[in-house]
C-alpha cells in the first residue's frame, strides 16, 4: 500500500514538472518572439552606422551617423563618405556584385562643411537596411577597381521629423536679406520633455544666420553645434543660446548638456526651422 501511495506521488510530481517546464518553455518563446525588433513608424531618424574597418566609414562630420529613413515598411539609410575613392556599393558579397547583372548602389555628391569652414565634395550612398542592430554585408569597389567586402550596422535610430533632411537649402540659397527674422522652430529628440520657444528669432548678416533658441528649463548649461560650444546668453530664466544656423527646413543636429539630473548629460536634438513661417 506504501508503495503504491508513493508512486502515485511520484507520478504528480512529474506531471507538474512537465507542465511548469512546458509553460516555462512556452514563455520563454513568447519573450523571445515578442523582443524581436521595434516597430519604427515611416520617416526620417538619425542613426549610427557601424563598419568593420577604419578605412570604410563615414564622413567625420557626420560623428558615425547616416540618416535612416523609413516607407511602407522599407529602410534605407544614406551615409556620406570621407572623399569619392569609393564609387560603388552593393549590398552583399562582393563576389555577388562582380556577376553580370548585379545592381550596384550609384553615389551621391553630398556637400560636407568642416569644422573649420572649409567646404568639400564627397560621395554618398542609399544603403537598404533589413533590420536594425544586425549586421549586413555590404561590399565597396574602390577607384583602383578592386571590390571589398565589409560588415556593417544601423542601430540607436532617433526620429527627427517626417521631412527629408537633404531637401533643406542654406541661408545663401534662400537669398534672404540681412535682417532680423522669426521662423517656427520644433525640437525633436531627447526624451520628449524639453521644448523650445517658438516662433524664433533669426539674425541674418552677410550670408549667415544666427538663431536664438529658448529652452523650457533653466537647466542647460552649453550648446553644440558643429563642434563648437556655446554658453548661455542669459543669467536669469530659462536657458537661451545664440547659435548659427545652415540650414532651413531640414533638421538641424545640435547636443545640448543638461544638469538637471544628479550629472551633467549631454543629450542629441534637431531643430527644424520651417521656411514658410519665415517673417521679417
Amino acid at each position: 500500500m506504501k508503495k503504491k501511495i508513493l508512486s502515485i506521488a511520484l507520478a504528480c510530481v512529474l506531471a507538474v514538472s512537465m507542465i511548469t517546464g512546458c509553460s516555462s518553455d512556452k514563455t520563454k518563446k513568447t519573450t523571445e518572439t515578442t523582443a524581436i525588433k521595434p516597430v519604427l513608424k515611416d520617416g526620417f531618424y538619425s542613426a549610427d552606422f557601424k563598419t568593420d574597418s577604419k578605412m570604410f566609414h563615414v564622413n567625420e562630420t557626420k560623428k558615425g551617423k547616416g540618416i535612416l529613413s523609413i516607407k511602407n515598411g522599407g529602410m534605407t539609410v544614406h551615409i556620406s563618405l570621407v572623399s569619392k575613392r569609393i564609387v560603388n556599393l552593393f549590398p552583399g558579397r562582393a563576389a555577388d556584385a562582380k556577376k553580370d547583372g548585379a545592381k550596384l548602389l550609384q553615389p551621391t555628391v553630398d556637400k560636407i562643411k568642416y569644422s573649420d569652414g572649409t567646404e568639400d565634395e564627397v560621395f554618398g550612398f542609399d544603403v537598404p537596411v533589413k533590420s536594425i542592430g544586425k549586421e549586413f554585408d555590404l561590399a565597396i569597389l574602390g577607384s583602383s577597381g578592386k571590390w571589398f567586402d565589409h560588415k556593417v550596422s544601423v542601430s540607436n535610430p532617433k526620429y527627427i521629423g517626417d521631412k527629408d533632411p537633404s531637401q533643406g537649402k542654406s541661408i545663401e540659397e534662400l537669398k534672404l536679406k540681412d535682417g532680423t527674422y522669426t521662423a517656427k522652430v520644433t525640437l525633436n529628440g531627447g526624451s520628449g520633455r524639453a521644448s523650445v520657444d517658438s516662433p524664433c528669432k533669426l539674425e541674418i548678416k552677410d550670408k549667415k544666420c544666427f538663431a536664438t533658441i529658448t529652452w523650457s528649463s533653466k537647466k542647460y548649461d552649453f550648446m553644440m553645434v558643429n563642434d563648437k560650444k556655446y554658453l548661455p546668453i542669459n543669467k536669469k530664466g530659462n536657458s537661451t543660446f545664440k547659435i548659427p544656423v545652415d540650414t532651413i527646413d531640414a533638421p538641424v543636429f545640435v547636443q545640448a548638456d543638461t544638469v538637471a539630473m544628479s550629472k551633467p548629460y549631454l543629450i542629441d536634438y534637431t531643430l527644424l526651422f520651417e521656411n514658410p513661417t519665415l517673417e521679417k
